[in-house]
């Protein structure tokens, strides 16, 4: 999620673009699919709630199962960087959800912090252990959705960073407006590449011809554009905090000392103990994967 005034946030459409060899040497593009196909590659998930399938990456086996949730316009490829800390070091399941309308997961409005986590508690099935989820921007509002209990599942522990918390009616009408802008459609995979990691907050992080900035991007009506719908910044709205007390399990918070979406004051007013990470910024997971690990894991034993 961003702040007021950010200019990013162009997205894909609500239409599906037909298949097309890609234009980028030795690089394969997927199509998006439609409501109801399954996402590919990769796993694919029946959710029993939404009647939608939304793409997984999972690794690790037995119990305790871990679920990180991706921000806004943003999708699974976003925790590459932490997943070698993450097959070190957590003894269970991992997932890795592509959210509704983001990344390889169907087009299918309404979008809502509701409806996604209606989606990825269809996704994670009935796990032996209650689950314990990791939520980077709005991923952080949608573990606190499923931590009220309302979608069937129980939550052992929410950990949620750069979430941010307080939105104007201004900036709330600034995402709504955005939703319903048309996309746009580069001339190149270089150019849509580098808008994706712009308005995601990668630029200087990521490569534009890596996995993590090739997800972000999707082929359509001759060109290229990004992956996520541009419908999604209609979620934006209901107030955060709200979910964070309406939460049946331990949340806490933390965020980039850099981070301008939040900041301590904003975190603690809700939970005293939430911490920032020195001279990070919005997408520490991505800058310093082992310093956001080390403060996880931190967490699971308070």
């Amino acid at each position: 999620m961003y702040p007021k005034g950010y200019r990013g946030f162009e997205s894909p459409s609500l239409r599906h673009a037909p298949p097309a060899a890609s234009k980028v040497p030795g690089f394969r593009i997927r199509t998006l699919p439609g409501p109801g196909r399954p996402a590919s590659p990769g796993a694919a998930c029946d959710d029993p709630v939404s009647s939608i399938r939304i793409h997984t990456e999972s690794g690790g086996s037995g119990g305790p199962v871990l679920v990180m949730l991706h921000g806004i316009g943003a999708n699974a490829a976003v925790w590459n960087r932490m997943l070698p800390v993450v097959e070190r070091r957590w003894p269970g399941r991992w997932i890795a959800a592509d959210l509704r309308g983001h990344g390889r997961s169907a087009h299918a409005p309404p979008y809502g912090y509701a409806g996604f986590a209606a989606d990825v508690a269809g996704a994670i099935g009935s796990p032996d252990e209650a689950p314990v989820l990791l939520g980077h921007s709005m991923g952080g509002v949608v573990a606190m959705a499923l931590a009220t209990g309302w979608f069937g599942l129980a939550v052992r522990r929410v950990f949620a960073f750069g979430v941010k918390i307080g939105w104007t009616a201004d900036e709330v009408a600034q995402m709504h407006a955005l939703a319903a802008r048309p996309a746009r459609v580069f001339g190149s995979y270089a150019e849509a590449a580098g808008r994706y990691l712009r308005v995601s907050g990668l630029i200087g992080l990521v490569d534009p011809g890596s996995p993590e900035a090739r997800a972000g991007v999707a082929e359509a009506d001759g060109g290229f554009r990004l992956a996520a719908d541009q419908g999604v910044y209609a979620a934006v709205g209901p107030a955060v905090a709200e979910f964070y007390r309406a939460a049946n399990a331990p949340v806490r918070l933390a965020a980039g000392e850099a981070d301008p979406m939040v900041g301590l004051a904003e975190m603690q007013a809700l939970d005293p103990q939430a911490a920032l990470l020195p001279g990070l910024g919005h997408n520490c997971h991505v800058e310093a994967p082992e310093r956001v690990w080390a403060l996880f894991e931190q967490t699971l034993d308070e």
